[in-house]
C-alpha cells in the first residue's frame, strides 16, 4: 500500500508504502530511507510498535534525530570532516563540532529516495549521490532494500545495501532506527548481548582514540546479557564522556563469504520480544538514546545498534578500509529477527 506522507520543504512530494509479511509490519517513507514503524506481537500475541516514529514530515525536518533513516555517505564520525584518498584532500562539511558526522547536514537521511521496485513485502530505494555531494567524491549509485519475511516463531527485516560508483570514494551505509522493544518507556530494563569482547574508546569529539580494548572487567561487557540500565551510571570515564553508551563495538567472527552471522541479542521482559541482529558488518553502534531530549521520546527512549564499519575509518589505515572503487560493489546487509519468549519472570531463548 502506497500514500503520499507529505512534501519536504522544497516541495518534492514524499511517500508512505506500507510492507506486510505474517507476523510483522513495516512502514517505510522515501525520504531518508526512515522506517517510520515497525510491528511485531508480543508473548501475548498482541501487535505493537518496536521503533520510534513520528506523525508527519514536519517532524521528521524539524524533530527527528535520525529517527529510521539510513545515514550516508558515511555513517559516524569523521575527524576533522577530512581525508586523504590516493593522495587527494577531501574536505566535508562540519556538523558534529568540527568533524562530519553521518554524511553531513544534507546527507542521504534528508534526501528523497526513488522507490524502484515494490511489491507486498519488499521495496527497493535508490539515491544518485552525485560526484561533490557532501564533499564526497565520484557518482554513487546507491540501493537500499528492505524486505519483510514470516518465520516459524517471528518475522523479520533483512536490509541489503548496494552501491556502486565512477570514482574512488569512501562508503558506510547502516540504518539509524531507535528500537525500544516494550513500545514506551524507556530502554534501560532491555537485555542486551552482544558477540564484541572489544571495543573503540572515543576521545572528547567522539573520535576513536586509539586500537580497539578489551570490554572484560568494565561496564561495557556484553558478552553475557545484562541490562542496558544496570551499569550506565557506572564511573566509567568513557561512560561519563558520552553520557552512556555510544560506542562501536568489534565483533568477535566476521562474516564470511557476506552471510550474515548473528552478533546481538535484545530481549524486553515486559513484552517478551526478543530481537536477534545478524549482520555482515564487523561493528555495530550501540548507542542507548543518550542525547534524546523530544517532548515526546526523552533519553533511553529507544536505543540504536547501527552496523557498520568503524568510525573515522578512512583516517585510519588500521581499521578495515571503507574505500570503493569503479569496478567493485559495495554490499552490506543485516537481519532484525523478532520472536516472542514468555513476560517477565519466565525463561527467553538462549543466545544466539
Amino acid at each position: 500500500m502506497r500514500d503520499d506522507f507529505g512534501r519536504t520543504p522544497d516541495g518534492t512530494p514524499v511517500r508512505r508504502h506500507t510492507l506486510r509479511a505474517h507476523g510483522i509490519t513495516a512502514a517505510v517513507l522515501t525520504y531518508g530511507c526512515v522506517i517510520q514503524s515497525l510491528r511485531v506481537p508480543d508473548a501475548r500475541g498482541d501487535e505493537g510498535g518496536v521503533v520510534i516514529g513520528l506523525d508527519s514530515m514536519e517532524d521528521y525536518v524539524t524533530r527527528s534525530r535520525y529517527f529510521g533513516a539510513v545515514v550516508g555517505r558515511y555513517g559516524n564520525r569523521i575527524a576533522r570532516a577530512r581525508f586523504t584518498l590516493d593522495g587527494r584532500d577531501h574536505e566535508l562539511p562540519r556538523n558534529h563540532g568540527r568533524n562530519g558526522l553521518h554524511g553531513g547536514p544534507l546527507g542521504f537521511d534528508k534526501r528523497v529516495w526513488d522507490a524502484v521496485e515494490v511489491d507486498g513485502s519488499r521495496i527497493v530505494l535508490e539515491h544518485i549521490s552525485p560526484d561533490g555531494e557532501m564533499g564526497y567524491p565520484g557518482e554513487l549509485r546507491a540501493r537500499v532494500t528492505y524486505t519483510l519475511a514470516a518465520g516459524t516463531d517471528g518475522g523479520e527485516l533483512r536490509i541489503d545495501y548496494h552501491a556502486v560508483t565512477d570514482a574512488p570514494t569512501h562508503v558506510n551505509l547502516t540504518n539509524h532506527s531507535y528500537f525500544n522493544l516494550a513500545g514506551a518507556g524507556t530502554v534501560d530494563d532491555h537485555e542486551l548481548t552482544l558477540d564484541a569482547d572489544r571495543f573503540l574508546p572515543v576521545d572528547e569529539e567522539f573520535i576513536p582514540d586509539g586500537k580497539p580494548e578489551p570490554v572484560a572487567d568494565t561496564p561495557f561487557d556484553f558478552t553475557e546479557p545484562h541490562r542496558i540500565g544496570e551499569r550506565i551510571a557506572d564511573d566509567h570515564p568513557q561512560l561519563k564522556l558520552a553520557g552512556g553508551y555510544d560506542h562501536c563495538y568489534v565483533f568477535r567472527a566476521p562474516a564470511v563469504d557476506d552471510v550474515p552471522v548473528p552478533v546481538a541479542r535484545v530481549t524486553e521482559p515486559s513484552s517478551g520480544r526478543i530481537m536477534l541482529v545478524s549482520t555482515t558488518e564487523p561493528g555495530v553502534q550501540f548507542y542507548s538514546g543518550n542525547m534524546l531530549a523530544d517532548a515526546e521520546y526523552g533519553r533511553g527512549s529507544g536505543l540504536c545498534l547501527e552496523t557498520q564499519h568503524f568510525p573515522d575509518s578512512p583516517n585510519r589505515p588500521d581499521f578495515p578500509s571503507t574505500v570503493l572503487r569503479p569496478g567493485e560493489e559495495y554490499t552490506s546487509t543485516t537481519v532484525y529477527r523478532f520472536t516472542a519468549g514468555r513476560p517477565t519472570g519466565e525463561a527467553a531463548p538462549q543466545w544466539p
